[in-house]
């Protein structure tokens, strides 16, 4: 077939996506092949494609095609996670857009909306994944919601409970008032804001005040602090004025002298006039602001724990959506960030505020609906992580799952050493819901289905004066409104996805459990990726995959977090359009070494677009040559020279998916295309151009063995990048290919022997043809223009083996071979080689006399370094035979080289 002048992303990429899929490449059974597994981390059906999405998948796809490509059986399960809470807030914002409110309708009704919703717009970024070349088995896409995998949830939560393990109580949780529910402390994000510190008076109760603090009439005392001489009262620093009124006490430290006088005594919460007390704790950093700390136990963790420890009255002034309540006493309905601001003026209209200073901390933000958490007191559902972390820990510590980097294994350890109660219950109607339910009297049991619960129920001990529980019906039971966490679900996602918990014994968990390897991002280590070691761990008494590989964050090129807000993150589809899906692949792994941060410039995208585009010229330029059988074999040491390179790169880039360096993976394989084959052998091998003829002549061997290398090249380029590989693998230069001889499922090509010697002499052959083509330049010869080379050998290179090489490709009339310097020619070094190309002019004698004391500086420097390594007993001593050896060999190589020029300055002065 005749092909097109340039490289056409948009026809490959369709075509060849569709083909795939209806030849059912990407499908995959169990079978006596070796599996190879990876699961995708289920992206939210919120989601869209963004850059994060891009490199993760990206490099799932790379492994998995390499994998098919080595013979196994690849299996990439896709799907999507449920997203509670974003989900919800999805719904509930569409239900508005309509005039309707989710408090007017049940929860079947609102349900019956979020599943068309997510019919609707769930799928579009599993659709998008297709743009960029995912071949995931598309059959096996689960979803944490769908009938199946939702059992398998609720068969768990009933199993934890009945093992002990998941109980109900009261805590202090992350609470979300936007998605009024709790997130747990992995769904917080910390960003550090500009604030406000306040100073606030708080009056000290006189003793000599009546009791009470009231008149004999019974109206209250109320300070004013804006009467001449001052009542006692003390300063407390805060950044939330707006919870004052939920103080429970003043602490202070009771080594701290400055208060000693007011150990027992009592304070007038400002604008609400109640007492509090003042309270002692260690606790308290005297040199830390004022020393004094304001207790708010139910509205701050710390302060919680202080109540816990001094009978402290709990005092909840917010409503569950972050107004606040009747027990605020002022303010009622206000939101809390509107109620500060009012809070400020009353403040200082009542002459109880000292000061406001400008204040920068830490404040958490849900990572769901960005609004700023708040320390609350709920009853919740807790899950016990104590005894499911310990196995889950020893995996990682003993190495059966490697961590890629293994940095990341001391955070690991940490955070499983450290382990929290679970909070896994979520105020949502989106999700899972808790299979409890709860009796007339307020006791619960739990069970899946409302007649297994009845039936609980009514075995349950008689108690004294308590219902008669054979009495009751299924009405007299109501299931609790919660729904389990997201992460609940997902957690099961390696074993629930081949149906691990509905059929444990099936084909496919058998087969494909434990999986490969689990490509996610650093952030969801604990609360994704340990928890799925404790399930897998929990409920099939084994790890559930062997490697996780951890990617950094796709930042932009001045190292900022890509993000909506900044107008930083390009649109992943848009750039698959200008770029092509196989260059923004490119772009994407370039610089995406594991666990660091990807610095994206979309310049990366256009240099894979320019690499695709070079591939396609050099097979343009192959598809350009004939054989003509008359012709000689002219080629066969680069020939033999490519093939050892070949195989050079293939144990390369081997090496580097062993150890998951995909970038460097692919930056080996573009240099061996770049490089070594279109900028070295085609020039090697290219017939000499013919006038006047459709296509240039070579001979057999050459041709042959050209197109064979391009045949291979494709092979191991196809993970990278699939769809021009595809798109040339079809062409009628490699023959007749059957329906599915597709690049896809051709085999990786097999590493053969490797000529060390060959490669080190090409090496230097190439180094002599830079030296010519530096020499033609700086003195402005026609690349035209023929030119003589004299070489003395010193190094034992057999160069009239290379001889055909040197001549073509740098353009010389002879090569002539010498034993003595030749005066008046310019000269060069390549190894231990000297070279020498005698012009017509004579040269610039104190030009070359300058190079060379600058190449002679540069040796004698670069000597001194490798005689201190030599001299230093240490290194001698510790370091390996080899490393030594190698030292040895560039000191004598150096020493070789810094007496040859001194011969040539010599040469020079005569």
């Amino acid at each position: 077939m005749s092909i097109s002048k340039t490289y056409q992303p948009k026809q490959a990429e369709d075509k060849w996506y569709s083909y795939w899929m209806e030849q059912g490449f990407f499908r995959s059974v169990p079978d006596e092949r070796e599996p190879y597994t990876i699961v995708m981390p289920p992206p939210n059906v919120t989601g869209v494609l963004h850059m994060g999405h891009m490199l993760n998948n990206t490099i799932q796809d790379v492994l998995i095609r390499r994998a098919r490509m080595q013979g196994k059986n690849a299996c990439w399960v896709p799907g999507t996670d449920h997203a509670s809470i974003a989900t919800e807030a999805k719904v509930v914002a569409m239900l508005k857009e309509k005039g309707i409110n989710k408090k007017d309708l049940t929860r079947e009704e609102f349900l019956s909306y979020a599943w068309e919703w997510k019919e609707k717009y769930g799928g579009i970024i599993l659709e998008q994944l297709k743009k960029l070349g995912a071949s995931c088995d598309w059959e096996r896409t689960r979803f944490t919601m769908e009938p199946d995998l939702s059992d398998a949830v609720i068969d768990t939560f009933i199993h934890l409970y009945k093992k002990g393990l998941i109980y109900r109580g009261v805590r202090m949780v992350n609470w979300d008032p936007q998605g009024k529910t709790a997130v747990s402390d992995e769904e917080v994000i910390r960003k550090e804001v500009n604030q406000k510190l306040y100073y606030i008076k708080y009056v000290v109760v006189k003793s000599e005040s009546p009791k009470d603090g009231k008149t004999e009439s019974g109206d209250p005392i109320l300070p004013d602090f804006r009467t001449s001489g001052l009542p006692d009262h003390l300063t407390i620093a805060t950044t939330r004025p707006e919870t004052i009124m939920a103080d429970a006490a003043i602490c202070i430290n009771p080594n701290d002298e400055r208060y000693v006088h007011l150990h027992g005594a009592k304070v007038y919460i400002p604008l609400i006039d109640r007492e509090i007390p003042v309270i002692l704790d260690e606790y308290v950093t005297m040199d830390f602001g004022t020393g004094c700390l304001k207790v708010t136990p139910a509205h701050d963790l710390n302060d919680y724990e202080l109540g816990i420890k001094h009978n402290l009255p709990v005092i909840d002034i917010l409503n569950d959506d972050g107004t606040l309540n009747e027990k605020a006493v002022i303010l009622i309905g206000e939101d809390r960030f509107a109620a500060r601001k009012k809070i400020e003026v009353m403040l200082e209209e009542a002459g109880a505020l000292e000061k406001v200073e400008e204040y920068k901390s830490q404040v958490g933000y849900s990572e769901r609906t960005n609004a700023v958490i708040e320390p609350k007191l709920s009853m919740q559902w807790f899950c016990k992580m104590d005894e499911m972390a310990k196995p889950a820990l020893d995996y990682v510590m003993n190495g059966d799952i490697k961590l890629i980097p293994e940095k990341f294994t001391n955070t690991y350890k940490y955070w499983m050493e450290n382990v929290k109660d679970w909070c896994i219950s979520r105020q949502l109607w989106w999700g899972q819901q808790i299979p409890a339910w709860y009796l007339p009297n307020g006791q619960y049991v739990v069970a899946k289905t409302v007649e297994e619960a009845l039936e609980e129920a009514r075995s349950k001990k008689q108690e004294a004066g308590s219902i008669d529980y054979s009495q009751l019906t299924i009405h007299d039971l109501r299931q609790d409104e919660d729904v389990v966490d997201t992460w609940f679900s997902s957690w099961l996602w390696p074993i629930s996805v081949f149906d691990g918990f509905k059929d444990p014994d099936n084909a496919d968990i058998n087969y494909y459990y434990p999986t490969n390897d689990l490509i996610t991002a650093p952030e969801i280590l604990f609360f994704w990726v340990a928890r799925m070691i404790m399930a897998g761990h929990e409920f099939r008494g084994q790890l559930p995959f062997k490697n996780v590989y951890l990617t950094g964050i796709v930042r932009d090129k001045l190292g900022r977090k890509m993000s909506k807000s900044l107008g930083n993150s390009p649109d992943a589809l848009e750039l698959i359009e200008k770029y092509g899906a196989d260059g923004v692949r490119y772009g994407m792994l370039k610089s995406s070494p594991a666990g660091n941060d990807l610095m994206f410039d979309e310049s990366h995208c256009e240099q894979g677009r320019n690499f695709a585009n070079k591939v396609w010229n050099a097979f343009k330029l192959i598809k350009g040559w004939e054989i003509d059988e008359t012709l000689p074999a002219v080629n066969k040491v680069s020939i033999d020279w490519f093939g050892n390179r070949f195989n050079e790169s293939l144990v390369e880039i081997g090496d580097y998916f062993k150890q998951y360096r995909i970038s460097d993976a692919l930056m080996t394989t573009y240099k061996l295309v770049w490089d070594d084959y279109c900028a070295w052998y085609l020039e090697m091998v290219k017939p000499a151009y013919q006038d006047g003829v459709e296509k240039q002549k070579i001979d057999k061997e050459s041709f042959l063995a050209t197109v064979e290398f391009f045949e291979n090249i494709l092979r191991i380029l196809h993970p990278f990048m699939p769809f021009i590989t595809e798109e040339l693998w079809h062409d009628e230069l490699f023959g007749p290919r059957a329906a599915k001889d597709c690049c896809i499922v051709a085999n990786l090509p097999a590493i053969g022997e490797i000529d060390a010697q060959l490669l080190t002499a090409i090496e230097n052959v190439k180094q002599v043809v830079t030296e010519v083509r530096n020499v033609r330049n700086s003195k402005q010869i026609s690349p035209k223009d023929k030119l003589p080379l004299a070489i003395k050998t010193n190094s034992g290179i057999d160069y009239p083996l290379f001889e055909a090489i040197v001549t073509k490709l740098a353009n010389l009339e002879a090569i002539e071979y010498t034993d003595v310097k030749i005066n008046g020619a310019n000269s060069f070094l390549v190894s231990t080689d000297e070279f020498f190309i005698a012009l017509a002019d004579n040269i610039d004698v104190d030009a070359e006399r300058e190079r060379l004391l600058a190449e002679l500086d540069y040796l004698q420097g670069f000597l001194k370094s490798v005689n201190a390594k030599l001299q230093n007993e240490r290194f001698v001593q510790n370091a390996k035979p080899e490393i030594v050896d190698n030292e040895q060999k560039k000191k004598a190589d150096a020493e070789t080289k810094i007496a040859i020029i001194e011969d040539s300055l010599s040469a020079l002065a005569k």
